[in-house]
């Protein structure tokens, strides 16, 4: 997390206002560092000059991004009396600490004290910053979870995913793929959340039984594949090597919007065309449509899986047995689920359960899209459901807005795509 000062404005003056808000000290998260943001940054800080944020600053707000903090037993401590301190409940902190023996806390010992909001904030873009916060919190809430990471990207990012589940049958969610698709990654992260929430309180969700499905089923959840463009299209790059980089890449294509319209990785590759499931057609296809050399988008690749993003994704599912795959993607309101004439046993059902809960339409992918997706790889090579789901509608990148409707559309998906197969 950078430096940021009064006057300042972008992502990260967003993080600020969001964890100032959830610190107690209300302020409009616009993204402009003004004099209230400056104000509610001294009540903050207990500080009555200066107007800025550095690192020992942040270090006291990331918490509130996070999701939790740390706290040192003393003398007299109860569980009760740690939970009102933080204003949360006796039974987050429980659940964080699972080897802790409430009628014995040791003097001295460090536990986790998750706060009482919810972690995925529907309020501000996300980055590879906010998407690791999230995790991280995730795992601290409910160490029942699995993290993990599947590789790297170019920036050397790390491409992380979350666990949640025992069973046999193994499924994968993923999204943003493409950098200015990112509101995807909430939809994700949201769901995970609810999921694990529903699983420690032994509820429901949408009308699954929680621990049921957690018995049954393996989910793995790839919130954010594609890091280092996401982070460029949202003014979360600081390094001035791939700043110029990018841009030089967009000056070839001076039609696409810099950086709104940025969907590839940060080298000009576009990562959902680079499974080997018709990579030659669709290279023919869009050399046709000029996208001949790295690019904002289209860009094929000089091969297919030369994008380390790319590369992680097929990896990772080589090592699993994903029953069914989701691909988030946006805009359009609609769901893929076929590739050329495969269709995998139950692919139709499922497609029309979805588009039924949904209120998408279901469609087979348009030719000029129809080649080296991830979900035309799987397909080919599994013969099992695959689904690209295209959510929201507009031009990408689309706003947080659009959020609320986007996840209510898509619950019913997420579970289902545990519970129909």
């Amino acid at each position: 997390m950078r430096n940021i000062y009064i006057g300042d404005m972008g992502v990260f003056v967003r993080y600020l206002q969001l964890a100032l808000n959830r610190a107690g000290y209300p302020v409009a998260i616009d993204g402009r560092f003004g004099q209230r943001t400056c104000e509610a940054v001294r009540q903050f800080s207990g500080e009555s000059v200066g107007c800025y944020v550095d690192v020992a600053l942040w270090t006291k707000l990331i918490p509130y991004l996070k999701g939790y903090t740390t706290h040192i037993i003393t003398q007299g401590d109860t569980i009760a009396r740690i939970a009102a301190q933080y204003r949360t409940t006796e039974s987050a902190v429980s659940m964080a600490n699972p080897d802790m023996d409430p009628l014995n806390l040791q003097t001295g010992t460090r536990i986790y004290v998750p706060f009482s909001f919810p972690l995925v904030s529907e309020e501000v873009p996300y980055t590879s910053v906010l998407n690791a916060f999230i995790l991280e919190g995730m795992a601290v809430r409910y160490p029942f979870l699995v993290t993990g990471c599947i590789g790297q990207s170019v920036m050397e990012r790390e491409i992380c995913y979350i666990q949640i589940g025992t069973g046999t049958k193994q499924v994968c969610y993923s999204a943003a793929f493409h950098a200015n698709e990112w509101i995807t990654t909430p939809v994700l992260l949201k769901f995970a959340e609810e999921y694990a929430a529903a699983y420690a309180a032994e509820a429901a969700i949408y009308g699954e039984d929680a621990r049921l499905l957690f018995e049954e089923y393996t989910l793995f959840v790839i919130p954010m594949v594609n890091p280092d463009g996401v982070d460029l299209v949202n003014g979360a790059i600081q390094n001035d090597t791939y700043r110029m980089r990018t841009a030089a890449i967009a000056a070839d294509y001076p039609s696409i919007p810099y950086p709104n319209g940025w969907k590839a990785n940060i080298n000009g590759i576009d990562l959902n065309l680079q499974f080997p499931a018709g990579w030659e057609q669709a290279r023919e296809i869009k050399f046709a449509q000029g996208y001949v050399s790295p690019a904002p988008r289209d860009y094929v690749g000089e091969a297919p899986l030369t994008a380390p993003e790319s590369v992680n994704m097929y990896q990772f599912t080589r090592s699993h047995d994903f029953r069914l795959i989701l691909a988030y993607h946006t805009q359009g309101e609609v769901i893929y689920w076929k590739y050329l004439d495969y269709e995998p046993a139950d692919s139709r059902r499922i497609a029309e359960y979805f588009g039924q809960v949904s209120g998408y339409a279901v469609e087979q992918t348009p030719a000029a899209s129809g080649y080296a997706g991830y979900k035309d790889w799987f397909i080919q090579d599994y013969n099992r459901p695959g689904y690209t789901i295209e959510v929201g509608l507009g031009e990408n990148p689309l706003d947080m807005s659009q959020f609320p409707k986007i996840y209510e559309d898509n619950r019913y998906i997420l579970v289902g795509g545990m519970s129909q197969i």
